[in-house]
């Protein structure tokens, strides 16, 4: 399966495992319109799988480099647009990050080569973020007199304001261990091998999860973002409906009889 400057391919449980590659390496995996709107249309439509269908997202990129931000064709005849279409087209980005913020199970990116710009975006918005050693990062809009914001409202959940204000302005490229320190990256592998090997084991490690239970979790701790003083009551209410549900009986059951869950059907 293939849509606009992405590779799909399923494998794992069910073919639950999605691997959702970029693959426009000779303009480094940029971004242009038609690009962002094929990954919007994708991760859209994650959002409607059910449990027993999509579990796991794995997010990488074709060639040298992961993402090395906007395409400059694209950027090119943004010149020419007027604010009201700039405007539109900053919105359709945004919405591209939120689909793939929304992603109803955990999305694993393996970067490598180079996260800039946008790129840094996706890394902002996948769970689990790996990458090889000696990828460069960088928030480098600055540099071309133009604002990182719509990845913004992702960043700064993700590394903090003393982080962001430390790099954005300045628009600095640093390396991976810059970036793990800043909570950006998560680990980092010495080599390619290494790198999809560690992949394999995340995405492994989240099949051993309940689907529903794993999907609930990730959706907690992006409400708990929002949330203030009814945070108390949400998580009271979720906690206990997951473990009354026929998937939290099955996984206490499997612990205390010492075996293996059988995950019943999510699809339902």
């Amino acid at each position: 399966m293939s849509a606009y400057g992405l590779r799909i391919e399923r494998d794992g449980p069910n073919g639950s495992v999605v691997r959702v590659t970029l693959a426009r390496p000779d303009v480094r995996n940029a971004f242009n319109a038609d690009l962002i709107a094929s990954f919007t249309e994708t991760f859209l439509a994650f959002s409607q799988e059910p449990p027993g269908r999509l579990r796991a997202v794995a997010l990488a990129g074709d060639g040298p480099v992961f993402c090395a931000g906007a395409d400059i064709n694209w950027q090119r005849a943004a010149r020419d647009l007027s604010l009201e279409e700039n405007e539109a087209d900053a919105a359709r980005l945004h919405d591209m990050l939120l689909a793939v913020d929304r992603c109803p199970v955990p999305v694993v990116a393996r970067v490598h080569g180079a996260a800039l710009g946008g790129g840094m975006g996706l890394c902002a918005v996948s769970d689990v973020v790996l990458a090889v050693d000696g990828t460069r990062f960088g928030f480098t809009e600055t540099k071309l007199g133009i604002l990182p914001a719509v990845i913004a409202p992702f960043v700064l959940p993700k590394i903090g304001e003393s982080q962001a204000r430390a790099v954005i302005p300045s628009g600095e490229r640093f390396g991976a261990e810059r970036a793990l320190a800043m909570g950006l990256v998560h680990e980092i592998l010495p080599d390619a091998l290494s790198l999809d090997a560690r992949v394999a084991a995340v995405i492994a490690e989240i099949l051993t999860a309940g689907p529903t239970a794993a999907r609930a979790a990730k959706a907690l701790i992006r409400d708990l973002r929002r949330r203030g003083d009814e945070a108390r009551d949400m998580v009271v209410r979720l906690a206990a409906r997951q473990r009354v549900s026929a998937e939290g009986q099955e996984g206490l059951g499997a612990f205390l009889e010492r075996r293996a869950p059988r995950w019943p059907d999510g699809d339902e």
